[in-house]
């Protein structure tokens, strides 16, 4: 990183750390850059002495190195902590989450994503943070409200965001280029959006067409409802019926009668959302739907130039939204050590550095502006840029979403398939859907 630059002002007072862990562990400690004041005593971790605390995550290589580096930087600053990592690929790690909280032995700290937050607070799986947040030892001042929000579930903070995502257009500029068509905008409605997908596919004489089809996707029919009034959940319910979905099923009925979108084979395989099946870099669309901190494997995917737009409709239907989370579990030794491995891993900046934006874009606003200063891949810095533009216009977050949710993105995407393929008419998929959604919902 640069000398020259400046590091912003550290977003939690240093005085009280080294008594704070002392405390903890019975030792002193030589730490630095962490918020911190006294301990409470049932916050004290059974044994005294050095701790190892296992972590769990899934990503890639490339993740697991900075997640390590990370941790390393705790442990330099507190050398009576060590970490037992464990990471994997996202398939089959909630699979192994679940059978680790069968038999309770989850990993001191965990990662999670909005899937599972609620079903796993509910089932007092994670460890209440609120107590350490009420008084700071865990800082969420420098987040967005709304961010920070998006980690409680009934009133209680059980997780903080590892990082900030933007549900994204990936769109390929040199094709757009190629065929003489204007590049989609960010605050397009979804009509506009459809329309401009079909004049793509005229361009190309049908060669490609304009745009991934979304029916299936969880968060393009979230955001279509929140730019409509409506949500995806209600508390524990469905926040829309059945005759919103026959409006977004034949939105994209509409698009596929125009060419706007492939065939249906094409969009099935791309529908599990890995970047490497995604239309765009395929050569089958000029568009597809993605996370923006996924936009750096896009990227890698094709010789041709791509770029970012967020998701159709206007940028209020998103909120700051977690790209995933760090959480505790309940049963954890050490709770206030988990709880200060957080804060360190949201708020200090030289972890802040470390952990880049692989993730996405930091959850802690200091931090963020000057992590982005340093970036130096292009596909971090576009996703990085999109954030920043559309930071002021975004909405109030909802709850994260209720137990069941994971069968209700199966759902949907087993129901788009079947309307694509005509297997089933829209209003009978409508009404099949919600039943069984509000049945998930109620399990």
């Amino acid at each position: 990183m640069p000398d020259a630059r400046t590091p912003p002002t550290r977003t939690g007072p240093d005085a009280g750390r080294r008594r704070l862990l002392g405390a903890l562990l019975g030792a002193p400690f030589a730490a630095t850059g962490l918020a911190g004041c006294g301990s409470r005593e049932e916050d004290r971790p059974v044994e005294d002495g050095p701790v190892e605390l296992s972590v769990f995550w899934y990503g890639t290589a490339a993740r697991a190195e900075l997640t390590e580096k990370a941790l390393r930087l705790y442990s330099s600053r507190n050398n009576l902590v060590s970490f037992r990592v464990t990471w994997q690929g996202l398939p089959g790690y909630y699979d192994r989450l679940a059978t680790q909280a069968a038999g309770g032995n989850v990993p001191d700290l965990i990662q999670l994503d909005d899937t599972v937050l609620a079903e796993y607070a509910r089932r007092e799986i994670l460890l209440d943070l609120g107590g350490y947040v009420a008084d700071h030892r865990l800082d969420l001042r420098g987040l967005p409200p709304e961010l920070a929000r998006y980690g409680e579930v009934d009133g209680r903070t059980v997780a903080v965001a590892a990082a900030q995502t933007t549900a994204a257009l990936v769109y390929n500029r040199s094709l757009l280029r190629r065929l003489g068509v204007a590049e989609p905008r960010t605050g397009m409605s979804w009509p506009a959006y459809v329309d401009w997908a079909a004049r793509v596919t005229r361009a190309a004489d049908g060669r490609v067409a304009g745009t991934m089809d979304p029916s299936g996707d969880h968060r393009a029919l979230w955001l279509w409802l929140r730019s409509r009034g409506a949500e995806l959940y209600q508390g524990r319910q469905l926040g829309f019926g059945a005759n919103e979905l026959v409006d977004w099923f034949e939105l994209w009925q509409n698009a596929r009668a125009r060419q706007a979108t492939p065939s249906a084979a094409l969009v099935d395989q791309a529908d599990g959302g890995e970047p490497t099946r995604q239309l765009v870099v395929t050569g089958h669309t000029a568009a597809s739907f993605a996370w923006a901190h996924q936009f750096p494997e896009f990227r890698r995917q094709t010789r041709d130039e791509l770029a970012l737009a967020a998701f159709p409709g206007p940028p209020a239907a998103q909120w700051p939204r977690a790209s995933m989370y760090w959480a505790g579990f309940r049963g954890t030794r050490h709770p206030a050590l988990v709880a200060d491995v957080i804060q360190f891993l949201t708020n200090n900046m030289e972890a802040g550095l470390a952990l880049g934006h692989e993730r996405g874009v930091s959850p802690n606003l200091a931090i963020r502006r000057y992590v982005r200063e340093g970036l130096a891949d292009p596909g971090q810095q576009a996703a990085a840029a999109l954030a920043e533009a559309v930071a002021a216009q975004l909405g109030p977050a909802p709850g994260p979403p209720p137990k069941g949710h994971a069968r209700i993105r199966t759902l949907l995407v087993e129901t788009a398939e079947g309307v694509r393929s005509g297997r089933a008419g829209i209003r009978a998929a409508t009404t099949r859907f919600v039943a069984q959604a509000e049945a998930a919902l109620a399990s």
